[in-house]
């Protein structure tokens, strides 16, 4: 048996919340062709990640890695803050 080589799925976003203890939602944008018009539109989609020392904060910009089912919702661990957002 050959053992096979998982494939990390890897995104980066913005964290939008960090209300919640150790969570965060982190929300990821795309810009897909529409097939027929070709003009480029944005796609957004929410999710909820695992920061597991709470570093990160609302406007951080961080690079998320796909991993198992943490929670109910979690699926995703937070790897690394790459740009630190603004003080309020």
């Amino acid at each position: 048996m050959e053992a096979r080589k998982k494939v990390r799925v890897e995104k980066t976003g913005k964290v939008v919340s960090s209300k919640t203890e150790k969570s965060r939602i982190v929300l990821i944008e795309r810009r897909v062709q529409h097939p027929i018009y070709k003009k480029y539109f944005r796609k957004i989609k929410k999710v909820m990640a695992h920061d597991e020392k709470n570093l990160s904060r609302e406007g951080d910009i961080v690079r998320i890695v796909q991993c198992r089912p943490l929670s109910k919702q979690k699926r995703w661990k937070i790897v690394e803050i790459l740009e630190r957002g603004e003080e309020r």
